[in-house]
This record gives C-alpha cells, structure tokens and sequence, in this order.
C-alpha cells in the first residue's frame, strides 16, 4: 500500500508511540507542523485502509499504528510481488541487489519456514530446484 507524504510521517509517529498519542500531540511532532485538522484527516484515512486504530480518551482520541512497521513493511513488499509480472524474475532482481545483511535474513527466514521445512524433510533434504548437498 502506498502512502502519501504525510500519511507516511503519520505512520512513522504512531510507530515511535506504540502507546497511542492524540491528534493534537502528534501534529506537533511532526516536522511539516500541519494543523490538527489536517492530521484528523489523515488519521481518519489510516483509519479506514486498516493502519490505525483510535480509542476515546476523555473528549479526544488516542491513535496507534494497528501493527508494527515490520508488518506494514511485509505487507508492501507481498503487495509488490503480486503485482510483478514475473515474479521468479522479480525476486531475483531483489535478491541481486540487496545488501548481505538482507539476503542472510532472507535465507534464514526461508530455512525457518515450516512448510518449507516440511517440503524438504519429506524430499529428504533436497531442494525445490531439484539439488541436495
């Protein structure tokens, strides 16, 4: 999901407060110094696509991020990946340009895969690309 520019600060505030902050605070944190209304606005947006969630507090509303960054981050990335044409191209056009901190995080994160894992206990330990060691 794509955000605009202030969307994405929006976001970015209420991850650095997982606790909640209200409009009013949160307008003030941000570097564009928008008005509060603006920010309602936005918040409200956030809202209704799923990314944040408000409660009443006293006459306000306390606003949080409905889930961390990490899984905002994933969701945009599957988002990604769905719309590619060819997507076996597409990941490795990703994998080639990512940094060996992210491909090793990519790597173990398929290792722990457990339906992967099954899929290759039941293959007796050979990869899906018809290898073994």
């Amino acid at each position: 999901m794509r955000l605009g520019n202030l969307e994405r600060s929006v976001m970015e505030a209420l991850w650095a407060h997982p606790e909640g902050i209200l409009a009013q605070d949160l307008a003030a944190a941000l570097p564009s110094s928008p008005a509060v209304t603006t920010v309602l606005t936005v918040l409200v947006r956030l809202s209704r696509k799923g990314l944040a969630t408000r409660e009443r507090a006293g006459r306000a509303h306390l606003y949080r991020a409905a889930a961390g960054k990490d899984a905002f981050v994933a969701e945009a990335m599957r988002e990604a990946l769905d719309e590619a044409g060819d997507v076996e191209a597409a990941v490795n056009r990703f994998v080639g340009v990512v940094s060996p901190e992210v491909a090793a995080a990519l790597r173990a994160a398929l290792v722990d895969r457990p339906d992967l894992t099954a899929a290759r206990e039941a293959d007796g330990g050979a990869t899906d690309r018809g290898g073994g060691s």
